[in-house]
């Protein structure tokens, strides 16, 4: 069986070091590990981490060993944009939607994020799809890590 694509934002790094996210964060990772998904990763979140306490860098560094990393090309930025146009978000949360924007265009299945109030949202996914939708793009899943974690992982 061919691994899921899936694109972690920053939050998922950073959440394997907090207490309330480290078990599904570290499952994540491991079943990354194990081959079930395909993890990609942006320039965005290596950017986004440069500030980052040590440990969360350096899993980030070992992480991205095995990740594609994409970068934000025009299309990227055109379709971040769109979302901004449709007022999913507002500017100021503008890497949001380019995180989300990003693993659109790189076709990922997945985006796992534990940020709820601009990605993770049950408002704002069905208005991230009918964006992608009208441009030609595939839906995308958007979830938090713990919902694409089995117990046993």
């Amino acid at each position: 069986m061919n691994p899921i694509r899936v694109y972690a934002d920053t939050s998922v790094f950073g959440g394997v070091f907090d207490e309330e996210f480290a078990e599904s964060s570290l499952a994540f990772f491991n079943a990354v590990r194990r081959g079930r998904f395909r993890l990609v990763v942006s320039v965005v979140v290596q950017d986004e981490l440069e500030d980052a306490p040590p440990e969360v860098r350096e899993l980030f560094e070992e992480m991205r060993r095995e990740a594609e990393i994409v970068d934000p090309s025009e299309d990227v930025v055109a379709l971040q944009k769109a979302y901004l146009d449709a007022e999913i978000l507002g500017s100021t949360w503008e890497t949001d939607a380019l995180h989300v924007a990003l693993a659109t265009a790189a076709s990922c299945r997945l985006i796992v994020s534990w940020n709820f109030k601009h990605i993770v949202h049950y408002r704002k996914i069905p208005m991230y799809n009918e964006v992608n939708a009208a441009r030609g793009f595939a839906p995308l899943a958007i979830h938090s890590p713990s919902e694409v974690v089995d117990e046993d992982e």
